[in-house]
């Protein structure tokens, strides 16, 4: 194996090594999160830690981009699980002198660290060919499956860990996820290396799919003079109806996912299911998310993102119309269990391809800076979305919350299908440029001087 190989699967390990240790880190703290926050300010402020936690993920996307793309990936990770243990600190440090709003700020910057792992996945697409980039940053986000089932299941060893040490009750599971970010940050720090980005085609079907054609860069570093910011990135995006369509299709699917999954234990609840049961559809849902991820991956390398970004939304439709049903069968726990399973697994395809799209389309100078915006929209996207799930179960029922999950869906359907029309007109437009020069090389005289 070359010099450049090893450094290569070194980097890979780290950033799957970084986001497993970061799986765990979150989920720990999110299985307690909510409890501790019941505990200081009551149930009717329980829910704001997600919303805190989600937000400080949205905030914290643009500038690790815009560290990235100044500095190299490997000091954009690093900073951001650090920001995360001092959220962690800062959340225990709540607990013991019982402060509500030092807690909230600490969720906030402990949500960043879902920021950093969400961002690993392009880390790994910089220098990988062009040919493997959807499963290369497959394999990365596949890491996050080991972490959030085994994050939760830590929850009470940690919980008796804290006690031991002194501390209030659901504290230790925090403790827990600060030494798996800093870990995490440290794998990060010493064992990731700038990768040079590939210099061929974006993707191999480039044309067909209707990805454009960026320059060659460094994938770690992203250092170019022309470097924009998030704003000008977006307008980029904009123009090119690939790249549009992988923005849209991002905070669509994650906007999407949001509103039904977190409403899904209410509406079981609501209809008598066990909290066992509703363990075992999360559960199914999360697998769905995360398990099969090299296998979307490889499919995307295999037949093109735009495709399995189709593929991803027909699974996300599919999943509401199962939800819809769900909630209008008299016995629908099965039914519910295989929405939230086909939901997990549309997420997932649709993530997958559409970074993949990102990474292969978009031109060096915005390519850092169009992540990281396209990051930032869709944790807002999410948490809007759970904001406006709340008002809308209790308005409809679980059968309106899918039905305001479909219409979300129809922004990216329209996205699609301008990119596939650009990717038809540029296939046409390559085939005429290939048809010129076969003639030219046939009749180089003729062409060469004119005559007939």
């Amino acid at each position: 194996m070359s010099v450049p190989n090893v450094e290569r699967s070194r980097g890979i390990g780290a950033l799957v090594t970084g986001n497993l240790l970061g799986g765990v880190a979150i989920a720990s703290g999110i299985a307690v999160g909510g409890l501790l926050l019941e505990r200081l300010g009551g149930t009717s402020v329980a829910g704001l830690g997600q919303a805190a936690s989600v937000l400080g993920a949205a905030v914290a996307a643009v500038p690790l981009a815009g560290v990235a793309a100044r500095h190299g990936r490997r000091r954009s990770l690093a900073l951001g699980y650090a920001i995360a243990v001092l959220g962690g600190v800062l959340i225990v440090t709540a607990a013991v002198v019982a402060q509500l709003v030092v807690l909230l700020a600490g969720l906030a910057l402990f949500g960043v660290g879902q920021a950093v792992n969400l961002q690993s996945r392009y880390a790994a697409a910089d220098g990988a060919a062009p040919g493997a980039r959807a499963k290369t940053m497959s394999i990365v986000i596949w890491a996050t499956t080991i972490g959030s089932v085994a994050g939760p299941n830590l929850s009470d060893v940690a919980d008796r860990f804290g006690r031991w040490l002194g501390l209030p009750g659901l504290t230790g599971p925090y403790l827990f996820s600060v030494v798996s970010f800093a870990l995490a940050g440290a794998v990060v720090a010493v064992f990731l290396r700038p990768a040079a980005r590939s210099s061929a085609p974006a993707t191999n079907d480039a044309a067909t799919n209707g990805a454009g054609t960026g320059d060659a860069g460094t994938g770690d570093a992203g250092t170019s003079a022309r470097a924009v910011g998030a704003v000008a990135a977006l307008r980029w995006a904009a123009a090119d109806p690939a790249a549009r369509f992988a923005v849209v299709l991002i905070s669509v699917a994650h906007a999407m996912m949001v509103m039904v999954m977190v409403m899904t234990p209410l509406h079981m609840q609501h209809h008598g299911m066990s909290l066992r049961l509703v363990g075992v559809v999360i559960s199914l849902h999360v697998l769905g998310m995360y398990a099969l991820s090299p296998v979307f991956g490889w499919l995307a390398d295999r037949i093109g993102a735009v495709r399995t970004a189709c593929g991803g939304m027909l699974l996300l439709a599919a999943a509401v119309v199962l939800g819809f049903v769900a909630a209008s069968a008299a016995e629908g726990s099965a039914l519910t269990a295989l929405a939230l399973t086909v939901l997990g697994l549309g997420w997932s395809v649709s993530l997958i391809s559409a970074s993949a799209l990102l990474a292969g389309t978009a031109a060096d100078h915005v390519r850092v800076p169009l992540q990281g915006a396209t990051d930032a929209g869709m944790n807002y996207a999410g948490a809007a979305a759970a904001a406006l799930a709340g008002p809308i179960l209790a308005a409809g029922g679980f059968r309106a919350v899918n039905i305001a999950a479909a219409v979300i869906l129809v922004p990216a359907v329209a996205a699609a299908t301008a990119a596939v029309r650009g990717g038809r007109a540029a296939a046409k437009e390559a085939d005429g440029r290939h048809d010129q020069t076969v003639q030219h090389a046939a009749h180089p005289a003729e062409t060469g001087s004119g005559s007939d």
